[in-house]
């Protein structure tokens, strides 16, 4: 597996190894000894999945509040997303950046993005499917959003055209508004 660090300190693009025949293909999609080799020492408790029917469809920008803050690892395994990280923590020098990236069933990338994150992303094509994994349980207490065009941050979604969202993420505050309990160490 390749890693590929971002401008965002601890986002990392993950590029497993492919192995096609003519039978088709294999790959690693988590190996733990692989990550602590690079330096990532994460513990997963929790898989999710997600389907979009339709292209446009935009979900975020979500994060968890401490102490139940999640680290994602995220994959899109039918269709393409564009999968963004916005750094929220308080005191860092990229705080308010944002970073994003295509992943798709064909590229087979995944993107790592730490606690102190907000994250969310957009469908490229109709019937997506996404997984990723977290490292906290999902804790609706804890469940917070930035609205997704909040100028402040100012992603640059790929698909100019009004977003299919969910009633939660259009009415998400915007990032100074946001409730948020994570600095920068």
């Amino acid at each position: 597996m390749d890693f590929t660090k971002t401008d965002l300190d601890g986002v990392i693009i993950m590029e497993p190894a492919v192995f096609g025949d003519h039978r088709g293909w294999f790959m690693e999609t988590y190996n733990e000894t692989s990550l602590l080799e690079a330096g990532i020492n994460i513990k997963f408790v929790q898989d999710n999945q997600s389907f979009s029917a339709a292209k446009g469809t935009l979900r975020g920008l979500h994060y968890q509040l401490n102490p139940k803050a999640q680290t994602k690892l995220v994959r899109c395994t039918r269709g393409a997303i564009y999968d963004v990280a916005v750094d929220i923590r308080k005191g860092s020098p990229t705080f308010g950046k944002w970073f994003g990236i295509e992943l798709s069933a064909e590229n087979k990338r995944q993107l790592l993005i730490p606690k102190g994150f907000a994250h969310g992303f957009m469908t490229l094509t109709e019937d997506v499917e996404v997984q990723y994994k977290v490292d906290e349980l999902y804790a609706p207490d804890c469940d917070r959003g930035i609205i997704w065009n909040d100028p402040q941050i100012g992603v640059e979604w790929p698909i100019d055209i009004k977003p299919i969202l969910s009633e939660k993420d259009e009415k998400a505050p915007l990032l100074r508004d946001a409730e948020n309990n994570f600095s920068f160490e």
